[in-house]
């Protein structure tokens, strides 16, 4: 019972910590961005890299295929779609140009930028589409998600991924 007691302890402080981290986030509401991609859509790029779970669509001279991503493999440069083996390079994702939720974010600390920009592929597998704004050089990502606790499925899975233990109490 004591071993229960301390764990939830253990995600409470989590949590909270993982709140106080994202309210440092700087929220941007998307018709901002998409105002700006109507003036220059070539000052925007996506990120995010093929991972495993996302549907795409593969162009070939026989028509068109679609499936999920089984597997990728970025030192081959290649992904396992519905058990075939393809080039990353000839899928294409089946998704609008930004995410369904209609916030988008940029980090409050230049120092979790830099670890988003050497960790995309782990950002992908959380949940997070990424963009880069070329003319700031800043970094803007958001969810593909609605209906459930970003919390629990992206934020707090974030925060551990980035190694931040803001949650530990000093003895």
């Amino acid at each position: 019972m004591k071993k229960n007691i301390i764990n939830e302890e253990k995600e409470r402080r989590i949590e909270e910590s993982t709140r106080k981290w994202v309210n440092g986030f700087n929220a941007v509401e998307q018709e901002l961005i998409k105002e700006n991609l109507s003036v220059n859509i070539n000052n925007w790029g996506e990120l995010t890299p093929l991972v495993k779970g996302d549907y795409v669509v593969v162009w070939g001279s026989n028509g068109e295929f679609n499936g999920e991503v089984d597997e990728v493999n970025y030192e081959k440069e290649t992904a396992i779609v519905d058990g075939k083996e393809f080039d990353i390079y000839e899928l294409e994702k089946e998704q609008d140009f930004l995410p369904m939720w209609g916030t988008m974010w940029t980090f409050g600390d230049r120092i979790d930028e830099e670890w988003a920009r050497r960790h995309l592929v782990k950002m992908a597998e959380l949940g997070f589409r990424i963009y880069e704004y070329y003319p700031t050089g800043t970094l803007y990502f958001g969810i593909d998600g609605c209906g459930y606790s970003f919390y629990e499925a992206h934020w707090i899975p974030l925060y551990k991924a980035r190694g931040l233990r803001w949650h530990e109490i000093d003895k």
